[in-house]
């Protein structure tokens, strides 16, 4: 992780209904280093989700800077998007299309030859393990599988920075863990940055080399697992739970109060 791919300064976010302005984002300060995965966590309308949506170019922001994997999020919005892959947790496979279509079809839309879009398709689905359903839809497809497709379609890109919003949410134990092991994999491969959202903070225990927590829009806590058990809950030995607890107060969204 020599070098610094997504470089963030006073990110902001108002928005603003009729019943009065709302700061979402209040100043966000962050460096994201090169093949690192990130967890990125905070309780339910804690600002991780706006600063998600801004950092993909899915919203922009009021203030601040920020440059994602060497390319201006402010001047340069479509340069950051071929440089990253994102994999939205609500999914977008069309349940009618095969694995095959999906894949090809992303490629297309990122300029690639129908022949490269195609080498490419078959290349992630040997890499994915997917090799096998490439002629199936992908809505006759379990959970762990599309879940598996759907972060391929963010590789087709072979991005810098793949965004991973609530990977695992629906997932039964087995699949969580295959798909951890993916994470893992691709990092390990192509030394591509993750920037993972999660309510699971098993998963960010398992899967994060370091923790940012955001809480009211700003950044309130920030380590390594161990160094954030430690700092707030007195003990490397606790549940990032009680880190959690501690830093926030409250629990994540649907998560119970124990690992």
């Amino acid at each position: 992780m020599s070098s610094s791919v997504i470089r963030v300064r006073g990110l902001t976010r108002t928005f603003s209904p009729v019943s009065g302005p709302v700061h979402a984002v209040r100043g966000i300060d962050l460096t994201v280093g090169r093949g690192e995965i990130l967890g990125f966590l905070g309780p339910n309308g804690a600002g991780k989700t706006t600063t998600l949506r801004m950092l993909t170019t899915l919203l922009p922001p009021s203030g601040g800077e920020a440059e994602i994997a060497g390319r201006d999020l402010l001047r340069d919005p479509a340069g950051v998007r071929r440089r990253i892959g994102y994999v939205a947790q609500s999914g977008g496979l069309d349940p009618a299309c095969s694995v095959r279509e999906e894949l090809v079809t992303q490629g297309r839309l990122h300029l690639m030859s129908k022949g490269e879009a195609a080498g490419r398709a078959a290349e992630l689905a040997a890499d994915l393990g997917l090799s096998g359903l490439m002629d199936r839809p992908t809505g006759a497809l379990s959970g762990g599988q599309r879940r598996r497709v759907e972060i391929a379609l963010g590789l087709v890109n072979r991005p810098r920075v793949l965004f991973l919003d609530e990977p695992t949410t629906g997932l039964d134990p087995g699949s969580r863990a295959e798909l951890w092991d993916l994470v893992r994999r691709v990092r390990a491969e192509h030394s591509t940055t993750v920037f993972l959202t999660t309510h699971y903070l098993d998963e960010a225990d398992a899967l994060a080399d370091r923790i940012v927590v955001v809480d009211a829009g700003r950044i309130v806590a920030e380590g390594t697992s161990a160094e954030l058990k430690r700092r707030h809950a007195g003990d490397p030995g606790a549940s990032l739970q009680d880190a959690f607890l501690a830093i926030t107060g409250r629990a994540t969204a649907g998560q119970p109060l124990a690992i």
